[in-house]
């Protein structure tokens, strides 16, 4: 039984918002509440594919946090290299098809290449779809896609009246993947921080003022409850 108590949406996205707060509350290393927001994600994980959500989205790495101090980059890009190479077992026994969307390169060619076998070892998965942003930018990722767009105009191949909406979104990272029906954002900050901003056009919203890593099932089923109420209209009056 869905814990919204109404439609479980098919796509969730997530700004996982917090870590560095947690830690600080505890005087914990910044690298210690990171660690602590891995663990939230593979229970967020869990509890998605429980609650037969389809697809996944997780705002792991943003192109603003290549900013951040350099000793904190290194903890995250560290952390993210021992979960690709520990989860993607589970994952693939799981049925969690993983995929990663952003400026992978980025990273270096160790991590892309630990990204691409995860992304191959999990290709099969069919229970859920995880996609995992990491050194992305919706701002970027639209620009990217105006600028094969123009170059396929220049080069005869594509002629601009042509052009719809479905035709540009083919050109971004999250081509071929349905639009998130939820956003969540935990920590109680209320703003999309460069994240989706095309595909989540219509998509709902819940604010959370949970820090992410004491984030766990039973928040997520708040916020699916929520949604579960909510009547989608997709810019259409009614009444």
């Amino acid at each position: 039984m869905p814990a919204s108590g109404g439609a479980v949406p098919e796509h969730v996205a997530i700004i996982m918002d917090g870590n560095r707060r947690w830690a600080e509350a505890r005087g914990l290393p910044v690298a210690l509440g990171h660690k602590a927001g891995a663990e939230a994600v593979r229970r967020t994980i869990e509890a998605c594919a429980a609650q037969g959500v389809g697809w996944l989205t997780l705002f792991a790495f943003s192109s603003e946090n290549w900013l951040r101090p350099a000793e904190e980059v290194r903890a995250l890009t560290g952390l993210l290299r021992l979960y690709l190479r520990s989860e993607v077992a589970t994952l693939a026994k799981e049925g969690i098809r993983l995929r990663v969307i952003g400026d992978r390169a980025r990273f270096g060619t160790d991590t892309m290449r630990e990204i691409e076998r995860a992304e191959t070892v999990t290709a099969g998965g069919t229970r859920l779809n995880l996609n995992v942003a990491l050194s992305y930018g919706a701002r970027d990722e639209i620009v990217a896609a105006a600028r094969a767009i123009a170059r396929a105009a220049q080069a005869g191949t594509l002629d601009p009246e042509s052009l719809d909406e479905a035709a540009f979104a083919g050109r971004l990272f999250t081509a071929g993947m349905p639009d998130p029906d939820l956003i969540i954002r935990t920590s109680g900050e209320q703003r999309l921080s460069n994240f989706l901003l095309w595909q989540a056009a219509y998509a709902e919203f819940v604010f959370q003022e949970v820090l992410w890593p004491d984030y766990g099932a039973e928040h997520l089923a708040r916020a699916l409850r929520d949604y579960g109420r909510r009547e989608r209209r997709y810019g259409a009056r009614t009444g």
